[in-house]
């Protein structure tokens, strides 16, 4: 092989050579966290407070007796509906139909004296009126010397007796006619306890508790003992859903918001209604567990309207909305993290802080800091410049069902690290990255 044929063979060996180390610069794949993406965009945003409870009627009544005795008549059964004056029970009257008869007696009675003390007071004014005159006449008698000194002072003794025994005779009058009133309130209050043996409906509603069978005795309240409660009556017309609202969400419900109800014994249907009671003082828990329980607070949801075949007791889950944002950037709840960086007087991000001699990613030292930087944990997100994750604070706003809405440091169409969890949880500011799937359209 001559001379000219190796240089000319040599230099076709640099050259594919060449060719192939700029291939492969040229080629070459950037390494790098892989990490997933998705570009900012607006959406409508809504904030919501779930909580559990139980569906139970705004209005129900408790139905106890007001006097002691056994049930002869017992007209309703449970989940029987009723009107307003419905019979519900009769209690055996014997015993108050004999007060009652009693009082009318006395009432009778007294009447009947007060006529007989009425008739003797008249005698007594007529007693009074003749010994008026009798003693008028020896007065004149008296002035005129046609009668003695002794026969004037018996006129007048005598007058001063039948003074005596008219008033007397008035008392007693008076006197009775107070006993007849109370005789008569007497008799009232028999004939009131006496028509409380017959219960009617107080409103109209459903027999939703029955816990009365007719011969049973009933047993009146006391102010140490709790009397029985034979029926509840409860207005389905118009319903509540009664959640337990943890302490942290309670001040952002107010009266009057919106909420979406759901009852696990309608799976499918939704019910739409709005927060109108919200209690000032927590659940009151008893027992072991009352100092670990969380604390929670009543809050009362209407329904707009009245559902068939509803029952008091029902499981149900309230989503109260109580806030709503439209047109808002909002950022995925899972691309937000906290990172401890490196900040100056004004609070802004301070980048150049790397040290050739630190690896990329550990702490700035308080040796490297300058007047007026320290390091503060801020709440940011990882954003993809120049494949690498530039940590960018934000601020947010309120939190929906998957987004937070931004108020400030991010910007439509910005490409934000959403995941991996575990990327985005080692991800350092500065770190290379490459983006193995970029979300446009997020549900």
């Amino acid at each position: 092989m001559t001379r000219k044929k190796k240089i000319l063979i040599g230099a076709g060996v640099v050259i594919i050579l060449g060719a192939i180390a700029f291939a492969n610069i040229k080629f070459k794949r950037t390494e790098g966290t892989a990490v997933n993406a998705e570009a900012l965009k607006r959406r409508t945003l809504l904030a919501i407070v779930s909580a559990s409870g139980k569906i139970q009627p705004k209005r129900s009544v408790n139905i106890s007796a007001d006097t002691m005795g056994r049930v002869t008549n017992l007209a309703v059964d449970e989940g029987q509906i009723v009107k307003r004056g419905t019979f519900l029970m009769q209690i055996d009257p014997k015993l108050l139909k004999s007060a009652v008869d009693q009082g009318q007696a006395a009432v009778d009675a007294a009447r009947s004296e007060l006529e007989q003390l009425r008739v003797s007071s008249l005698s007594a004014q007529a007693s009074l009126k003749q010994a008026q005159d009798n003693f008028n006449r020896q007065q004149q008698l008296w002035k005129t010397g046609l009668t003695t000194r002794e026969a004037l002072d018996t006129a007048e003794n005598t007058l001063k007796m039948r003074q005596a025994e008219a008033n007397a005779a008035a008392k007693q009058l008076e006197t009775q006619q107070l006993r007849i009133q109370q005789q008569s309130a007497s008799l009232e209050s028999a004939r009131y306890n006496l028509s409380k043996v017959r219960i009617e409906s107080p409103i109209d509603g459903v027999i939703t508790r029955r816990n009365i069978e007719e011969g049973e005795t009933v047993v009146v309240g006391t102010m140490n003992n709790a009397g029985t409660v034979l029926l509840t009556i409860a207005d389905m017309s118009l319903i509540e859903a009664q959640v337990e609202v943890d302490e942290t969400d309670i001040p952002s419900v107010t009266i009057g918001q919106k909420a979406k109800i759901t009852i696990d014994a309608m799976p499918g249907r939704t019910f739409v209604g709005k927060v109108t009671e919200i209690g000032n003082s927590p659940i009151q828990t008893t027992g072991q567990t009352a100092s670990t329980q969380a604390t929670n607070f009543l809050v009362k949801v209407t329904l707009d309207s009245a559902i068939p075949d509803v029952r008091p007791g029902f499981t149900c889950t309230a989503e109260i909305t109580t806030a709503t944002r439209q047109n808002a950037v909002a950022v995925p709840i899972q691309a937000t993290t906290v990172r401890e960086m490196v900040v100056d007087k004004d609070g802004k991000i301070v980048r150049d802080q790397q040290n050739p001699r630190r690896p990329r990613g550990t702490s700035v030292q308080a040796s490297e800091l300058k007047p007026g930087q320290e390091r503060k944990e801020l709440e940011g997100v990882f954003i993809v410049r120049d494949n690498k994750a530039e940590f960018v604070p934000i601020k947010t706003g309120i939190a929906g069902d998957k987004y937070f809405e931004v108020l400030s440091g991010l910007k439509e169409g910005d490409q934000v690290i959403t995941g991996p969890f575990s990327s985005v949880r080692d991800l350092t500011d500065g770190s290379a990255v490459k983006i193995e799937a970029a979300a446009t359209k997020r549900s």
